[in-house]
């Protein structure tokens, strides 16, 4: 059966962005009228945009000069952003285990945390989950034989630069080194958190040509660093090249926005995205202090404007790694809907051993979420298998063996039952 013709999108004039300019970067092309459309649009987007009483207090106590509208600003909150333990240490007082300023290794590690995202830390807890994801220790220099800077062998598996084909049906597309919020765990830290700005258009054509040659893809995950991070006409610069290729059918984007920059999803921004379904965001979640009413509001718009949303959560020593506190998050992910997609083991990247945890806590997790919760509220459970071998789904043993043409199943509660496994 011959596909219906895809009518072609107009695609956006050619952006241009030097990787010496700060993102999230001015565009150097648009006409007078969008301009003031736009202008209007987020003047109206502000005015409605939810602020919490801890964000004003915040605001008032370390940046006094600046307004609402400032806060409200993604481009205010990426400039404005922590980028050094010295600046750091005005906000938060440092533990022991925590890289200081004054210390041999003060400014060896990379930083960046949005102002946004620095108002939910706790000042004088070092055990608090959300201050042990960004702020740099001492365990960072700890490194395991078993460590890699690129534990996945993405660049092995990348035919062309910014590509990685893995899967028979579609790829990741890396398409920025940036973030708003530098994670201690990530990836991608090979890429990532190395304070370099987009990557540029220019760069992506390589890629978009390698997706055009190959037919077989027919699923494009746009990822990086944060490709909400770049602005809106670069974003759908992207959006419309790979929507014009007639094979490839999904685009997914994955960010971090909502959860470190939820000023970011503004509402030019969603309204440019809605004309590029099916479009699909993964979004990554760590803990429940995360979902705060501006997360609230900025994943309600997208889901809105008809976005299905999902989460990425990384299992984390001291962060997560309780039943009842992933069970605690995954309940508050369905109040937002945002439906929870993988729970991920901690990949193995070069200083991370603190923050990761037997697998079988992972099994012990989604044991205790299995049955004691909605079914919407269980992730999959997967080890990306290092050396490139793919997402690898961990399951409990429920399947206790077979008799006389039963199968023996073990439910939640540890009661076991005897299924009839045979055929007329």
């Amino acid at each position: 059966m011959e596909k219906e013709p895809i009518e072609k999108l107009n695609i956006p004039p050619h952006p241009e962005l030097s990787e010496e300019e700060e993102p999230p970067g001015k565009p150097t092309f648009i006409d007078d009228a969008t301009l003031i459309d736009e202008y209007f649009k987020s003047r109206i987007d502000r005015e409605k945009t939810v602020v919490s009483e801890r964000s004003i207090s915040f605001l008032q106590n370390h940046f006094p000069e600046a307004t609402l509208k400032d806060w409200n600003n993604w481009h205010w909150q990426i400039k404005n952003s922590i980028r050094s333990i010295e600046q750091l240490s005005k906000f938060i007082d440092l533990s022991d285990s925590e890289i200081k300023p004054d210390g041999p290794n003060g400014q060896s590690l990379p930083l960046r945390i949005s102002p946004y995202y620095l108002s939910l830390l706790d000042p004088e807890n070092p055990d608090q989950p959300l201050r042990k994801c960004v702020i740099p220790v001492f365990d960072e220099f700890i490194v395991h034989p078993a460590e890699a800077s690129d534990p996945l062998s993405e660049e092995t598996d990348s035919p062309v630069p910014n590509i990685v084909h893995r899967y028979p049906d579609r790829v990741l597309f890396l398409v920025t080194g940036f973030c708003s919020t530098y994670c201690r765990y990530c990836t991608r830290t090979r890429m990532v958190a190395k304070d370099k700005c987009h990557i540029g258009v220019k760069a992506w054509e390589p890629g978009l040509n390698y997706i055009e040659q190959h037919r077989e893809i027919r699923d494009v995950l746009i990822s990086g660093g944060d490709p909400l991070t770049m602005p809106d006409l670069h974003v759908e610069y992207l959006l419309a090249r790979l929507r014009n290729i007639p094979h490839v059918e999904i685009i997914r984007i994955g960010t971090k926005a909502p959860v470190v920059l939820p000023q970011r999803i503004t509402r030019p921004l969603v309204n440019m995205l809605r004309k590029y379904h099916p479009l699909y965001i993964s979004i990554h979640f760590t803990h429940r202090d995360e979902i705060t009413p501006e997360v609230k509001e900025a994943c309600e718009k997208l889901v809105n404007s008809g976005i299905p949303l999902g989460s990425q959560t990384v299992l984390l020593k001291g962060v997560n790694d309780r039943i009842e506190v992933m069970k605690s998050l995954m309940q508050g992910l369905l109040k937002i809907r945002v439906r929870p997609y993988y729970l991920y083991q901690c990949d193995p990247v070069v200083g991370t051993s603190h923050f990761r945890t037997p697998v079988s806590k992972g099994l012990e997790i989604i044991r205790g979420l299995r049955g004691h919760t909605s079914g919407y509220a269980v992730p999959t459970y997967v080890v990306d298998a290092p050396g490139g071998g793919g997402k690898i789904p961990l399951l409990p043993d429920y399947s206790k063996g077979s008799d006389d043409g039963f199968l023996i199943l073990e439910n939640y509660e540890g009661r076991t039952f005897r299924y009839p496994d045979f055929t007329k």
